[in-house]
């Protein structure tokens, strides 16, 4: 009678459960795998064959059929071995059925000494067995920290095949990993690159501040050497430490793509800054079996984009979704997968194809035809989509000198954070966290303008000649000024200040 063993695929970011079935016939002896196996699953044969004899129990000498079920999912990499390892043994009699097998799925790559290898995706497999009603999980012990991020299932950690076979069989008991909550508390982000740092550049920073404070993109314009760079990843040291819900969200897009490295938790929020020569479906995902891009590894952090018109015009405009709808969505023929994609850009750029457009020290050796093609290279509707567009000057002498101490990352947060907290309290009832993701209605709703402001803001509107998307954007901004300021309504110097980020848009 064939017998029956649970584990689980991701698709995405999403886990659905995978039926491991064993039956053994009277033939003669083989191993047939089915159910739309790729390589890596195919060679598990092998893999279990010598787990289970090396670990002093007994394979079959006849034919072994291993069906993963559902037949239309494609299966891919080794963390089916224990499962697989264990339907064996359970059509074999060489374990007993019973409910724990029933209600625990097991996930696990087995080395050939029978010892049991971390494995990708565990957060999400973890995440939909709970939902799926399975009491306990089974996994690798270096993934067992993962998998007890999430409450309210038991998580075993086992060293190999045998430990879990006398678990089983009642032997011995597997260990029981710690729970989540202590993990979290273990767990505290740091950041390399300090405000404090950073001479001069007063305006920057300043646009920087507000900019992590409601979660806006931003823009930093200015010639080679004059800190666009460092600015750029010093953000992520004035923005907030994230939630628990952020942390198990970003925790979960690197446990599918194995880039964990070894730690339980992200903990700190993602700093991602790819080349210009990045392709498109490595900044957006994809793959036969879709897989998140860089755009998703930034969910609640950074991407930075350094010389932000090399990068080739396809791979630019991939960006226009996710910067209006925090999302992507990454069609294949495998199907069509959503990606989250909450993050803030922060672009930097040379003002022209030399760099010195804007320097007084260097003349600009550029034609006017080549600095109207570098322009060209960046879209209307992409520019739209960037709140803040922020000059960064060179600097002088007597300023990379000065001996005043500059603010440091600590105390900038501290503004920070209390904006985001002034945010979280205003939008307790949505799944809205930050200014920038209001929706129109929304900014209409929250975003109340003084009628000084407002006459201001619909002159600058006629005369700078904003669309509908950067006129919600600068309401948006303004929101997040008088955020900063203690302020309920958005009064004149707010919105003053939001339209002078407009000001380098077309640079």
């Amino acid at each position: 009678m064939p017998s029956k063993v649970y584990s689980a695929a991701t698709i995405g970011l999403d886990a659905v459960t995978v039926e491991v079935e064993a039956d053994i016939g009277r033939s003669l002896p083989s191993v047939l795998v089915v159910g739309l196996p790729d390589a890596a699953v195919q060679e598990s044969r092998e893999r279990v064959r010598s787990a289970i004899k090396n670990s002093g129990l007994t394979f079959p000498t006849t034919k072994v059929t291993i069906n993963l079920a559902p037949g239309d999912l494609k299966k891919e990499g080794p963390l089916y071995d224990l499962p697989v390892a264990l339907a064996v043994l359970l059509a074999a009699h060489e374990l007993p059925m019973g409910e724990f097998l029933t209600s625990t799925l097991f996930l696990g790559e087995l080395a050939l000494d029978g010892t049991l290898r971390p494995v990708s995706g565990v957060l999400s497999a973890t995440l939909h067995a709970k939902a799926a009603g399975f009491r306990t999980i089974v996994v690798p012990s270096e993934n067992a920290s993962e998998a007890a991020l999430v409450d309210g299932i038991l998580v075993l950690g086992a060293s190999s095949l045998l430990s879990v076979v006398r678990h089983i069989i009642g032997e011995t008991q597997l260990i029981e990993a710690a729970t989540g909550e202590s993990i979290f508390q273990s767990f505290i982000g740091t950041a390399l690159d300090d405000f404090a740092y950073i001479q001069g550049q007063a305006h920057a920073k300043r646009a920087l501040e507000v900019a992590a404070a409601g979660g806006h993109n931003i823009r930093l314009i200015g010639p080679p050497g004059s800190g666009k760079t460092l600015l750029a990843r010093a953000l992520v040291s004035i923005l907030p430490p994230m939630n628990k819900q952020e942390m198990l969200e970003v925790t979960r897009i690197y446990s599918v793509c194995g880039m964990l490295a070894g730690k339980p938790l992200m903990a700190s929020r993602p700093f991602r800054s790819p080349h210009h020569t990045t392709s498109h479906v490595a900044l957006v995902g994809g793959g036969s079996q879709p897989r998140p891009g860089e755009i998703s590894l930034a969910h609640r952090g950074v991407l930075f984009l350094d010389e932000f018109p090399e990068f080739p015009r396809h791979v630019l405009e991939a960006l226009r979704q996710p910067l209006e709808d925090g999302s992507i969505v990454v069609a294949r023929a495998a199907g069509t997968i959503t990606f989250p994609a909450q993050l803030m850009l922060v672009a930097a750029e040379n003002p022209c194809p030399c760099g010195y457009a804007t320097d007084p020290m260097h003349p600009c050796t550029c034609s006017s035809a080549a600095l109207v093609r570098y322009q060209q290279r960046i879209s209307g509707p992409l520019l739209d989509r960037i709140d803040m567009h922020v000059p960064v000057p060179r600097l002088g002498i007597e300023e990379l000198r000065g001996s005043a101490a500059a603010e440091s990352s600590a105390s900038v947060r501290e503004r920070v954070s209390a904006a985001r907290l002034t945010q979280l309290e205003r939008f307790k009832d949505t799944e809205v966290l930050t200014n920038a993701e209001l929706a129109s209605e929304q900014v209409r709703q929250w975003c109340i303008l003084s009628p000084a402001a407002d006459e201001l803001l619909m002159q600058a509107t006629e005369r700078l000649k904003l669309s509908a998307r950067a006129y919600y954007r600068v309401r948006k901004l303004g929101r997040t000024i008088a955020d900063l300021a203690g302020s309920v309504d958005i009064e004149v110097p707010h919105i003053a200040e939001a339209l002078q980020y407009r000001g380098d848009e077309g640079h």
